[in-house]
């Protein structure tokens, strides 16, 4: 996947808002990521030389942390928990059921970047288990037969 042409002074701006400070790098990492949707690698790397941090350490923070992202995400991004109750009640089943509707795995995206999927241990529902939340709407009771209407919900067509 081709990445988009740099926008150094985007990113340069970010980076002057925290006044080139070394100790920023995690909230000039978020807001890049806020901007593009993800941390690209020339972003990575222009943030690495204006800070005069090493790229180790860039990339290091950048892929410790789960709210950061180095590759683009979808439109929709579809969480489906696997934390105990959801698992008992069968929320393995759905995440396969999403991976053949869409193609993809746990952890990647649609070649059209119109959905992202991914795994998480726990969203705070379990008396609703099992449950998937796509953008900020939330499925519970989910069963591998819901999931085609609910993409398509998602995708705004009507069945």
């Amino acid at each position: 996947m081709a990445e988009s042409v740099p926008e150094y002074s985007k990113v340069d701006k970010t980076i002057e808002s925290y006044s080139c400070e070394k100790s920023a790098l995690i909230a000039i990492l978020h807001e890049i990521e806020n901007s593009y949707g993800y941390l690209p690698a020339w972003a990575l790397k222009h943030v690495s030389e204006k800070l005069n941090v090493p790229m180790i350490q860039v990339y290091g923070v950048a892929s410790f942390y789960d709210a950061f992202h180095l590759t683009p995400r979808g439109k929709h991004l579809i969480r489906v928990c696997l934390g105990t109750a959801c698992y008992l009640r069968g929320s393995a089943r759905v995440l396969e059921a999403l991976e053949s509707e869409l193609g993809i795995r746990d952890g990647e995206t649609t070649p059209n970047l119109e959905f992202s999927l991914q795994s998480v241990r726990c969203l705070g529902a379990c008396a609703l288990a099992p449950v998937m939340v796509v953008g900020e709407h939330h499925f519970d009771k989910m069963t591998p037969t819901k999931v085609h209407s609910v993409l398509k919900r998602v995708h705004g067509k009507n069945e």
